[in-house]
């Protein structure tokens, strides 16, 4: 019964690529996204210009106005759902871990726009185009390309686990159990259940970077418009209320990676099939992810 019930968001996850990739939805999903970007930027011009007539309930509906921009902008096509949902996949990771990630790296990329903005601003004296240029055409493809170096060292660490479960089966015609010890009685490697324990902060810094290189043009148009209407508080709160936004997608994307996971691994019935299952996962996500950031990095550049 559990079995069956761990399945499902499998199931779930390739209806949803097939849908994505297979039937059109991708372009439907873009479309959507784009549409509702451009309704909120609508109403946003109108509450700004409320808030900075001192209109104090203008601040409520500019924030809830952010909000729904990191939504729709999350919606769409884009790293932070690339990078979080390949790791997620790729690693076994605890899922309220990998949900916090999501949340960091969503912030830090609201954190990166603001800093561009006011660096920009103050130390470089920068045009709005010059920073907007720099976010597109330097940021957006060392983003892209530190996303596929993440894929390619989860490619790397599942082909390294791959053979080395190959090796320790064959050896001696060992069976290798979900402890990680096999026939012999020796311990091989480390269990499935210790790997979600080792974890450092090195793989939180490397997944929460790739995210935040690239800020979101959104909140690089807000700040630097509220520095210029002389309501830089408002542009701050509002650009970390945008990675907020964001972060409702990235999160749900991180628990539907993680579910998908656990779920192929419940159909490996013996420690040796686990162990094999999971390093194909981790090399097939890390190929993928390596593939498509390289695709978005050349085309970016």
């Amino acid at each position: 019964m559990r079995r069956g019930l761990l399945i499902l968001p499998l199931v779930a996850g390739l209806a949803l690529a097939l849908w994505l990739w297979g039937f059109g939805g991708l372009e439907a999903l873009k479309a959507w996204a784009a549409a509702g970007q451009r309704d909120v930027q609508n109403a946003m011009a109108g509450t700004l210009r409320q808030l900075r007539a001192g209109d104090g309930a203008a601040w409520a509906g500019l924030m809830g106005l952010c909000f729904a921009y990191g939504f729709f902008h999350a919606a769409g096509p884009g790293h932070g759902k690339l990078v979080i949902g390949g790791y997620g996949l790729g690693r076994r990771v605890p899922m309220r871990r990998l949900m916090g990630l999501a949340l960091a790296a969503s912030l830090a990329q609201a954190g990166t726009a603001v800093v561009l903005v006011y660096a920009g601003v103050f130390a470089f004296n920068w045009t709005r185009e010059r920073m907007v240029d720099v976010a597109d055409r330097l940021l957006e493809p060392v983003s892209y390309g530190a996303i596929a170096l993440v894929g390619l060292w989860l490619l790397l660490r599942g082909a390294r686990r791959f053979w080395a479960v190959r090796v320790h089966q064959v050896q001696d015609g060992h069976q290798v159990h979900e402890d990680g010890t096999c026939s012999c009685g020796h311990k091989h490697g480390v269990s499935l259940e210790e790997a979600a324990e080792v974890r450092n902060w090195r793989d939180a810094l490397v997944v929460i970077t790739s995210v935040a290189l690239r800020p979101c043009t959104g909140a690089v148009f807000l700040l630097i418009l509220t520095w210029r209407m002389g309501i830089d508080l408002a542009g701050i709160a509002g650009a970390f209320v945008m990675g907020l936004g964001t972060a409702s997608v990235t999160v749900a994307v991180a628990g539907l990676s993680v579910s998908m996971r656990e779920g192929a691994l419940a159909q490996a019935m013996s420690g040796t099939a686990a162990a094999r299952t999971a390093s194909l996962i981790e090399l097939c996500a890390g190929a993928l992810v390596a593939v498509v950031a390289a695709q978005l990095a050349l085309a970016a550049i």
